[in-house]
């Protein structure tokens, strides 16, 4: 994508992960003129498959990122504990699976306001959308701008009068639509990672692979991932 104008004094963390919610988001970003600064997360994850697209697509736009190891050793997650099964709710969208990970977003978010002091960035960016809303906690806007209103209080960056905003500009798209922001956006979609196993070509039976190819299919495109399959 050419790069926008910055604005001064326009800087944003977004939150990377390597999938598809996450680039759209960071494009966005860039389209709206922030300096972005990528913040990806190592956090015991099933495969680093995810890790290495997170970082192939900050390369790619020229987003400078922090790659942040941590462990989660109480796990309580089937993406933490490979002795659990990946379990699916597709179909079933009310209910919470397994693939939730205990507290993710309040982590990555905590992160990155503390990173967000340091550069001097008034904004944080994060991939939550709809579809993960029904199933995840930590993805309802509710959450997001109650977070918001904690790291007013928590942060210096707050108790000067200058609160880091928490944007979620997917939070009410589905996949097809996030897609299509993606195509506009010149998002390279051959470049992100979906599904909860690694691999060379996605397993096409975890959730977060039936909802990416429910999206593709809904924007009516194939997924490039899928091309030489």
């Amino acid at each position: 994508m050419p790069r926008q104008p910055i604005a001064k004094n326009k800087k944003a963390v977004v939150l990377i992960s390597g999938g598809l919610d996450s680039a759209v988001t960071l494009y966005y970003a860039l389209k709206r003129g922030f300096l972005c600064f990528g913040l990806i997360f190592d956090y015991g994850q099933r495969h680093k498959r995810e890790i290495e697209s997170a970082k192939r697509i900050c390369g790619i736009c020229g987003c400078n990122y922090e790659l942040i190891r941590i462990r989660l050793p109480w796990k309580g997650s089937s993406l933490l504990d490979n002795s659990l099964a990946v379990e699916s709710r597709f179909g079933r969208p009310r209910s919470i699976p397994n693939t939730y990970v205990p507290g993710r977003n309040i982590i990555f978010l905590s992160f990155a306001s503390s990173f967000a002091e340091v550069v001097g960035a008034n904004t944080i960016f994060i991939g939550a959308h709809t579809q993960d809303y029904s199933g995840y906690p930590d993805c309802r806007w509710e959450f997001l701008k109650v977070m918001e209103d904690v790291l007013a209080l928590g942060t210096r960056a707050g108790s000067c009068g200058d609160r880091i905003k928490i944007e979620a500009p997917l939070i009410r798209m589905v996949k097809s639509q996030i897609i299509r922001l993606g195509l506009k956006l010149g998002v390279p979609f051959q470049h992100t990672w979906s599904c909860y196993r690694g691999g060379r070509y996605p397993c096409g039976r975890c959730d977060s692979c039936l909802y990416r190819a429910k999206g593709f299919q809904g924007a009516g495109l194939e997924d490039p991932l899928l091309v030489k399959q």
